[in-house]
Parts: structure tokens; sequence; C-alpha cells
């Protein structure tokens, strides 16, 4: 960042710079069992005992379904430039094949209507982890028909609503959807495999990639793109062990999505680590090159650092190893923790890591405009005489603008920001005990309170620029 004091207070943005917020379908919806919606994979996950905190379900989470009118009109109020949110894929098409349910299309028919109405560029995510659970039950996404299934119900979902839409995003996190989902089992289907979790990840990038080719025949205009969460990776230590567990965790978390989208192939690095895994014989010649279908631009999701080292030879494994299944071929890589501030996700504050991650894809990538397409962070909120004061939030609001600041000053081609997220929600296997908002939602009656930080990011927005806090 320059030295220019007037950066460091009072940076300013690109006139074009893209101002939103994000959500995800089963995270605010609710309704899940109403107008021809099936049930997804989290519906089933939900009812399983012991998975999700105090047995929270997503039938009705934040009501957005039979809300989402006064929820626009807050969006505006907030002067949101940009709203991302996510298709439910069991809403559309209840069995994960055939034809569409009229109703669920409608539903977002008319919320795209009435974003434009208000001046909302409307940012749809194809899948943010909702997996029709008839699909699952064929096999889910360790079956490489699953792939073809997406990329047909994309083409359904882009012949509704690509006259009024123009970007679309394939998949959130597919990492997630693969390594929790089928890895660790701490997120839905909630399976544990090492090899499904690399199938499901190859699979989801298969996806991924017939999905943009649909995308593109049906309507070559549209921004087209997928989002990562990608991390900083820094090593405990300077010991060869400590940079090779690194080493191993990069791979896993960023070059495993990175490299096959963005260059066509699978780091060799990793194809060797996860040898005693997996032989890859999933991999048909033609996948990389369909994966690698070119993308108008991608989306970064960032929210920590991860700190990483081989944990000291004949100990046994100690409070900051992950499970192996979370992180296949990886068994003897250790987590760290360096006392810096935490969230309520016990996620580490590190702004800078955001600059890293943004400067890497841009240096080590073929170039594409970026956008971060979720950053935000939990904290234990209260409503004291009406208002919700998140300090903490907005302190970690401001801290990481900055670090897209810095970025945009060395040249990285930062287009825009959503914040996750719009409200609060249903936070996946935390149920509702974490709250990301910047909206406080009372679960009971539904009423919405705009926190200190959406009130911020409101100014930010007005001023395209940082504000005071």
């Amino acid at each position: 960042m320059t030295n220019d004091q007037s950066e460091l207070t009072d940076p300013i943005f690109p006139a074009d710079f893209l101002w939103g917020a994000a959500t995800a379908a089963y995270q605010i919806e609710g309704s899940a069992a109403e107008d021809g919606r099936a049930p997804s994979i989290w519906d089933t996950f939900c009812r399983t005992p012991g998975k999700v905190r105090n047995g929270d379900t997503g039938d009705v989470a934040c009501d957005h379904y039979r809300r989402v009118t006064e929820d626009v009109k807050l969006m505006a109020e907030l002067g949101l430039r940009s709203y991302r949110f996510s298709l439910s894929w069991p809403r559309i098409q209840p069995g994960g094949s055939g034809p569409a349910n009229q109703a669920g299309l409608d539903f977002y028919s008319r919320l795209v209507d009435d974003l434009h109405e208000h001046g909302i560029e409307p940012w749809v995510t194809l899948y943010h982890w909702d997996l029709p659970q008839a699909l699952e039950d064929a096999g889910g996404w360790p079956a490489r028909e699953t792939a073809d299934r997406f990329a047909e119900y994309a083409e359904l979902a882009v012949g509704a609503l690509g006259d009024r839409v123009r970007y679309w995003t394939t998949l959130n996190e597919p990492w997630c959807s693969a390594f929790l989902g089928y890895g660790s089992g701490v997120h839905a289907p909630g399976r544990s495999d090492g090899a499904d979790a690399v199938r499901a990840g190859h699979h989801l990038m298969l996806g991924h990639g017939l999905a943009a080719q649909a995308i593109r025949a049906s309507r070559p205009n549209l921004e087209v793109g997928v989002t990562l969460n990608l991390y900083a990776i820094s090593p405990l230590t300077g010991s060869p062990a400590d940079a090779d567990a690194a080493r191993r965790i990069d791979g896993l978390a960023n070059r495993f999505f990175l490299d096959p989208i963005l260059r066509g192939e699978y780091p060799a690095d990793v194809v060797a680590d996860l040898r005693d895994v997996t032989d890859f014989a999933h991999v048909r010649d033609e996948d990389l090159a369909v994966i690698s279908t070119p993308l108008s631009v991608l989306g970064v999701n960032y929210y920590s650092r991860y700190v990483v080292g081989a944990p000291p030879e004949g100990e046994e494994p100690g409070p900051h190893w992950r499970k192996p299944s979370t992180w296949p071929g990886s068994e003897h890589v250790t987590f760290g923790d360096r006392g810096l501030p935490v969230t309520d996700m016990n996620w580490e504050i590190d702004a800078p890591g955001m600059v890293e991650v943004l400067t890497r894809v841009h240096r080590e990538y073929p170039e594409l405009p970026l956008y971060v397409t979720e950053n935000g962070s939990a904290f234990i909120d209260e409503v004291v005489d009406g208002e919700v004061h998140d300090a903490d939030r907005l302190a970690y609001f401001d801290s990481h603008l900055r670090a897209c600041h810095e970025a945009i000053a060395s040249g990285v081609p930062l287009r825009g920001y959503f914040a996750w997220s719009l409200m609060d929600n249903f936070e996946w296997a935390w149920g509702y005990s974490k709250r990301f908002g910047m909206v406080y939602v009372d679960y009971e009656t539904q009423a919405r309170i705009p926190k200190s930080s959406a009130k911020w990011y409101a100014a930010v927005i007005r001023n395209n620029g940082l504000v005071a806090q």
C-alpha cells in the first residue's frame, strides 16, 4: 500500500467497482417443501441426528421465499449495486433431471425483476451445495452422471433467466462440496471416503465445464465464472518439513481446483500426494479440456489463512491436527495457531492474506477479471435498545476492503466485492449458532435489523471508498 496517508485512511475505489452482498438459497429461503421443491442433501443431513448443531434445519431459515419483496427493498436501502444469490436446484428441478418446476423458476424470475426495478445487478450462482437428494441417491458427485445432470440444470436456468441475468457462477466452493461433503463428512451428504472426495472434486469441475459450455451455447454474451475458496498458506517454521506440509495443503486447498480450471491440468505433486487415495482412473482424456473451458470472471472467497507444518516425529496428533479424511493424502500435516484475533468461527483474522491470494492468482494464472464473491466474519451479536453494534465485524470489513484496495493498486484486476452475508442465516453444520450477517435476523419474529456494519457499508458504497468507522 502506498505511503500516502490519504490512501491509508480514505482509499477510493475505481468508478465502476461493483459493490454487493451475497447469500445462498438453503441458508435463507425456507419454504423447503412448498411449490414443488423436493429435498436436497442438506434437508436429509439436517435430519440425521448429531450432524447439525441443535438439530437445526433450513425449513424456515430467514423465510426469504415469502419475504423476498421486503428483502430486496432492504438491499436497495443499503445501496447495494449487486446481489449474489444461489438458485435452489431442487426447487427448479426437484428430481435433479427432467423438466423444470415452473413455480421454482417463477420465484427467481420475480426476484430478478424486482432487483432490476431497484437498480441492483443480479448475480446468480447455480450451485451452492444443495444437491437434489434424488441425485445423491443415484451416486452423488462421485458419480460422473451428476456432472451431466448439472449441465442440463444450468441450461434450464439460463433459458429462463439468461435474458435478464448477465453474471453466472457455476459452483460455489467446490472444495467444500467435495472434501467436507464426501471426505470428512461434516457437511452434507456426510460421507467419509477419501477416494470419493477426490472423484467428487473432479466431477464438480467437470460439471462446471459442461455448464459453462451450455451457458455459452445458449447465450454467448453472458459472463460466466466459478467461485473458489482460496487461502493464503504459510509454513509454521522455515524447516523443509514444514515447507512440504504447506505445499501439500496449498495443493489440496488451492491448486487442486485452480490448475484444472485455469490451466487444464492437475498439479503433478498433488497427484503424487494422492497416489495412496486414488489412481485418478476416473479422469478421462477429454475431461480437462472441458474443465478448462475459458471463463469471463473468477470469483474468490477469502476468509482466513492456513498456517501448517509437519508434526514432530514420534508424537501423537496434537489439538490442531486435521482429520485425515478432510485432507486426503495429508495425514501428516498439523495446523498452527499464531495467537492472532479470531472470529466466532475460530478463524484467524488475516487481511494481508487476501492481498496474497489475489496477487497470486493474478500473477500465476491466466489473467481474468477477479471478484471477491464472499468475505465476512461471524461474531456474537446482541440487540441493545433496538440496535446491533458489531464493531468487530465492521473492523473486519474495513481491513479487508483496504486489502482489496491495496491489491488493485498493485495491478490486480479486482472488479467487485460481495460482503458475506447480507443477513444472518443457517450456517450449515453450525445451524443458527453463528451470525455472519450485516443485517440481524430475529429467527422467532423474522424481524430484520441492519447492524452498524450494514450502515457503514452503505456509506462506503455511497462514497465508493472507505469512510470512518
